[in-house]
């Protein structure tokens, strides 16, 4: 049974039945099949090969019922109830269809997470949940369970010995055996639950873990808008009186550039859609520094639909800009390129600027907000396997070098 469980488990149907309790026919037909023909199968091996514990009506439509209703829990005990009907045994469908009802009217009165709470250390437990109900006079849940599971189990070993051919019933003189017998079905009955609960809890800690990762990402994006905006906004105040013109141009191709921004709330976008953006922040840079700087691409055909985190590539660019040619005299040009390298996309962005001693290298990916936010991003989203790597010499430019993995970056845009 629990080799049962935990391959159903696996299969997504399944797992929304056990993580969600609105459930509609289509997913209690696809329980009751998951369910139901395993265990029917395991009385047909009963009745065939004569191996008596393959037999688990009792358990099989009781816990149909106590997770997907009355019945579901009526329809897989018809189910398992079938071979056993067809080699004589008259009284099992009645038998099996009413532990059916029995756990569905359970689950109607037990409080959902009370019966997830279910497992079989509940049995150690047992003598403080007796005591706590005596003492507070009220319903204790577990014992009530458990009460049930041994009434049934009573049920099905007084019909059997009293018509021992109308309903299969695993008997023995001994006491021990006996005990062991009810000790079986509870064991039998609560291990499926608890490894269904704990699949439960893995869903509900990968949910978890996706809501703080995107809140993440979203609190580092957030920080790019304001650090871009400072920047233009200096800009422009120093176009003013100089070159009011141009400080108007600048903040009207502003304006709709960060009413793009403030629209888009999507974390993942193509590098195709990127570099649209990338060349609206460069029209206003365009503007500032005329004929000064050029803008060369070299974007491999490939790598144009390669899902990246958005506004990637702005701070970047920024970053050639602001510490590249801001204080250099005479023109610069900016390099775009991307291609696929193995099994991963790689994206530069180039610059023959000012420089970078080696002595900043490592202080540059840690200080300032611009390249030490792309680093943690491709950290958080990608762990190890994306990252940022910056090279560059003095008088000679730098280079921002972006390696993503293909695989993950496929799967992010679906998560």
């Amino acid at each position: 049974m629990a080799a049962l469980a935990t391959m159903l488990a696996r299969y997504r149907r399944f797992r929304h039945i056990l993580i969600f309790e609105q459930r509609n026919w289509p997913y209690r037909l696809v329980f009751a099949l998951g369910l139901g023909v395993p265990l029917t199968a395991g009385v047909a091996a009963r009745i065939l090969l004569n191996y008596d514990a393959a037999d688990l009506m009792l358990e099989g439509a009781f816990l149909a019922g106590l997770l997907a209703g009355s019945y579901t829990g009526a329809l897989v005990g018809l189910a398992i109830a079938l071979p056993a009907l067809a080699a004589g045994e008259y009284g099992a469908p009645f038998f099996a269809i009413g532990c059916g009802f029995a756990g569905g009217g359970l689950r109607e009165a037990c409080p959902k997470e009370e019966i997830w709470g279910f497992s079989p250390f509940v049995l150690l437990s047992m003598p403080h949940f007796v005591w706590r109900m005596i003492r507070r006079f009220e319903v204790n849940w577990p014992v009530v369970l458990l009460l049930a599971i041994i009434g049934l189990e009573m049920v099905r070993q007084s019909v059997g010995f009293r018509f021992d051919t109308r309903l299969f019933h695993l008997s023995s003189p001994s006491a021990w055996i006996t005990l062991v017998v009810y000790l079986a079905t509870i064991v039998t009955v609560s291990t499926p639950i608890k490894i269904w609960n704990n699949a439960r809890f893995e869903h509900r800690l990968q949910e978890q873990e996706k809501l703080l990762l995107a809140a993440k990402v979203e609190a580092l994006k957030s920080q790019i808008n304001p650090h871009f905006l400072f920047n233009t906004l200096t800009s422009v105040s120093s176009l003013i009186r100089l070159q009011p013109d141009t400080a108007r141009e600048v903040l009207q191709k502003l304006s709709g550039l960060l009413r793009k921004l403030m629209a888009n709330q999507v974390q993942f976008v193509t590098l195709r859609e990127e570099l649209a953006a990338i060349d609206e922040y460069l029209d206003i840079e365009v503007i500032r520094f005329g004929p000064r700087l050029s803008i060369r691409k070299s974007i491999a055909p490939d790598t144009l639909d390669i899902v990246i985190p958005s506004l990637l590539l702005q701070p970047l660019v920024e970053n050639c800009i602001k510490h590249g040619f801001a204080r250099k005299v005479g023109p610069g040009t900016i390099t775009l390129r991307s291609w696929r390298e193995g099994a991963n996309a790689i994206i530069e962005v180039t610059d023959d600027g000012l420089g970078i001693s080696p002595e900043r290298l490592p202080q540059a990916l840690s200080s300032g907000i611009g390249l030490s936010n792309v680093n943690e991003r491709l950290r958080v989203l990608y762990g190890a396997t994306g990252r940022l790597v910056l090279t560059g010499s003095p008088g000679r430019g730098a280079c921002a070098r972006v390696e993503i993995p293909l695989d993950l970056a496929a799967e992010r845009i679906t998560a």
